[in-house]
């Protein structure tokens, strides 16, 4: 399975998303599942407005490549700009994990940090609680518990 992240923290964050979805289905991106959203603080900078994130689960057999232009086109589409890294925008679609992959050519996979990220790792939690982080080798479940209290504590399902 593939799973990519979806969040927004500028403008109607859950019409971003839902947009988003729209638009990955018709670049026939299926999607199996998703999750409910799930609100955190922005980071690396937590004055920014607080994002709004979910996590879908697709069968698509695009490759890492193809999907990442799809990806940066409906985050156009949808107003994003090429601002300051890590700055707040309308949409921010990531592959999180490609099947069993590891790498991709020069794409990272599973995605670097999402290991450490509560707004990641408890959505993918809440539709498959049997994922395992395919170079750490560690349950969803280890990776959720080795997380800070307080990321734990700071994300709510909404």
């Amino acid at each position: 399975m593939v799973y990519i992240g979806i969040g927004s923290n500028l403008g109607n964050r859950k019409e971003n998303i839902e947009k988003a979805k729209f638009l990955l289905d018709l670049n026939k991106i299926n999607i199996l599942k998703f999750s409910s959203y799930y609100e955190s603080l922005s980071w690396p900078n937590q004055k920014n407005p607080k994002f709004l994130n979910i996590i879908l689960e697709s069968d698509t057999k695009l490759p890492p490549i193809k999907l990442l232009k799809i990806f940066k086109s409906i985050e156009n589409k949808l107003g994003r700009k090429n601002n300051v890294k890590n700055s707040p925008r309308e949409c921010d679609i990531d592959i999180i994990s490609y099947y069993k992959h590891k790498s991709q050519g020069n794409i990272t996979i599973p995605h670097i940090k999402m290991h450490k990220r509560n707004f990641v790792l408890i959505p993918l939690y809440e539709i498959n609680k049997n994922w395992y982080h395919p170079k750490l080798k560690i349950s969803i479940e280890k990776l959720i518990f080795s997380l800070p209290i307080k990321d734990i504590r700071s994300i709510k399902q909404i």
